[in-house]
């Protein structure tokens, strides 16, 4: 089988080489190879390479640069997948596309469905949510799969910022009031292949369409940095931060251009139901990753 693969050198992106590459040849993409912004360049390489599967884990996730580089977000998170949903329903392949809890505007109380409309607040949430519908309503076999706050040994995230910063620092002051589940690039990457998987498998019967695909769990980022800094100073790394000098702050004390969602908490409840699947709680991923990099 072969699978075309955007966005490489992510995260996500490099757990999904990983974890497709037991499924057949992987041709695997960064932004060298095929700029996203460039409708012809994506193109070319698809129907250069005619793959069986597309996965699409690139996006322009600069969120706060977003509200002033709108094209640059738009042409990456809205018009490339467009682009890549044209040419696979073209190939009758399978585009598998990750999405945001951004979508959403974060006011509900409790977790997001599938079927809760969509009310993204900034520029990275309304390009990702054009994105997602072109693909829905390009081609016939997609998968979109919504995640949230994704964290990865591989490439720039949270952990590694507040190990950085509780390093360098005697105080932090972190936001308390968003809530959501770190979810984990290399189990999404593993529920990628498995899903991948059971599509070729049974191709006529698959269950396509639109999935919240997350960890299992919630915490805020106060708790969360918490939980990795305590996590690096068990495991002996140098910590100049001390336990109760990370200050839990609201969002108002730390504005931002782009509004972060309040709650980013997505229900998982079909993927698991449809699937059979049980998804770990948001601390085994995380530790995971620390278990790489610490």
């Amino acid at each position: 089988m072969r699978i075309l693969l955007t966005g490489r050198r992510g995260q996500l992106g490099y757990e999904l080489g990983r974890s497709l590459a037991l499924l057949g040849e992987v041709h695997a993409l960064d932004s060298a190879a095929c700029d996203l912004r460039e409708e012809q360049a994506i193109r070319r390489v698809v129907r250069e390479y005619a793959p069986a599967v597309i996965v699409n884990p690139a996006a322009y996730t600069a969120v706060d640069k977003a509200e002033t580089e709108v094209d640059a977000a738009q042409a990456v998170n809205a018009r490339a997948p467009a682009i890549l949903a044209e040419e696979a329903q073209r190939l009758d392949a399978m585009l598998v596309h990750f999405s945001t809890d951004y979508v959403f505007d974060g006011s509900r109380a409790a977790p997001y469905t599938e079927a809760d409309a969509p009310n993204p607040q900034g520029v990275y949430g309304a390009s990702k949510l054009a994105g997602e519908q072109a693909v829905q309503r390009a081609c016939a076999r997609h998968l979109v799969l919504r995640t949230s706050w994704v964290v990865g040994a591989h490439g720039g995230n949270f952990v590694k910022t507040m190990l950085r910063l509780a390093g360098e620092r005697d105080a932090l002051s972190v936001v308390a009031d968003q809530y959501g589940a770190p979810t984990s690039a290399a189990l999404l990457a593993d529920l990628t292949a498995l899903l991948v998987r059971e599509a070729t498998l049974r191709p006529d019967t698959f269950a396509y369409g639109l999935y919240h695909a997350a960890a299992a769990g919630v915490t805020n980022w106060h708790e969360y940095a918490c939980y990795v800094i305590e996590r690096a100073r068990a495991a002996g790394r140098p910590v100049r931060v001390a336990p109760d000098a990370i200050r839990a702050i609201g969002s108002a004390d730390y504005p931002t251009p782009a509004r972060r969602p309040a709650n980013s908490r997505l229900d998982t409840t079909r993927l698991r139901t449809t699937f059979g699947l049980r998804l770990p709680e948001w601390r085994e991923g995380v530790d995971r990753v620390l278990d790489q990099i610490l």
